[in-house]
């Protein structure tokens, strides 16, 4: 007797029409049909990129190096170094002193701004923010709101030491805190020159140099550390003509208590000046780009 194996062939399942692939007119119909969300404005996605920048600085806290370490070396080191020569002693020159250098610190800090949208350009991140259906300006916006926290700690870490050693602000609390204000408008105005660096040059390293050229000089020749009154003439005529020295002045009188209308205004006009002019080339070169 012979045995066999019996297969049985299955005709293949019937395709459910209700189951058969969407067409064209079908997916259309979905993207058209729904609600699509509301545009974010501009200040939104401007905090939204700002946001960003502050959850950089969580994953990388070293990155506050530059606004903790570095004000505390500059303060200690310029007021042991220069105040007993100066003006007799530390506890003196501080009352001077500690201003002016919140100012250069705190401009010095905003080149870091140009290092991290170059940064972020050699990674290929801006280009996918350029396909975003947002206000163009806000992702160089937001990374000079997220900067300023940084400015506020500098500020904060500056001030705290100075008054360690000495200084004592004759306006009070209402007179620092007019002279942060001043500074930070300032800051978010020229950091609009290293943002258009950051698009302009090919490396961070680039940025970081020309930034030292231009910062160095700007911040020297000023009245932060001496009164100009004993500098030669045409150098005089520099300084006192200089963004570095309105802004020290303004921030100086407002933390002592007075009210210097002329530096006040000239610092703002800096800043308006600043603003307009870098913030217009950034864009184009952003657009561009």
């Amino acid at each position: 007797m012979s045995t066999g194996v019996t297969q049985t062939q299955h005709a293949p399942d019937s395709v459910d029409p209700a189951q058969a692939s969407p067409t064209a007119e079908d997916l259309a119909g979905l993207l058209v049909d729904q609600d699509r969300p509301a545009r974010p404005s501009g200040l939104t996605a401007s905090l939204v990129f700002g946001w960003r920048t502050m959850l950089k600085i969580k994953h990388v806290p070293e990155q506050l190096f530059d606004v903790t370490a570095f004000p505390i070396m500059m303060v200690l080191l310029y007021s042991y170094l220069f105040g007993g020569a100066l003006a007799g002693s530390v506890s003196e020159y501080i009352q001077f002193l500690l201003p002016g250098i919140l100012v250069m610190s705190v401009v010095m800090v905003t080149m870091y701004t140009g290092v991290a949208v170059n940064t972020d350009i050699g990674k290929g991140v801006f280009d996918r923010f350029r396909t975003l259906p947002i206000w163009r300006p806000a992702p160089m916006v937001g990374y000079l709101l997220g900067d300023i926290v940084r400015y506020v700690i500098a500020s904060a870490v500056m001030l705290g030491v100075g008054i360690l050693i000495g200084y004592r602000p004759q306006g009070g609390v209402p007179g620092v805190v007019a002279g942060v204000v001043l500074l930070l408008v300032f800051a978010f105005s020229f950091s609009w020159v290293w943002t258009m660096f950051g698009l302009m040059l090919r490396s961070e390293k680039s940025v970081m140099g020309v930034s030292m050229m231009v910062i160095f000089p700007l911040t020297f020749l000023s009245n932060v550390f001496v009164d100009p009154k004993t500098m030669p003439g045409w150098l005089q005529a520099f300084v006192n003509n200089s963004p570095i020295s309105h802004v020290a002045t303004a921030v100086r009188e407002l933390m002592a208590g007075n009210w210097p209308t002329a530096a006040i205004a000239w610092s703002l006009g800096w800043s308006a000046v600043l603003l307009i002019a870098f913030g217009t080339v950034t864009m184009r070169f952003y657009n561009r780009r």
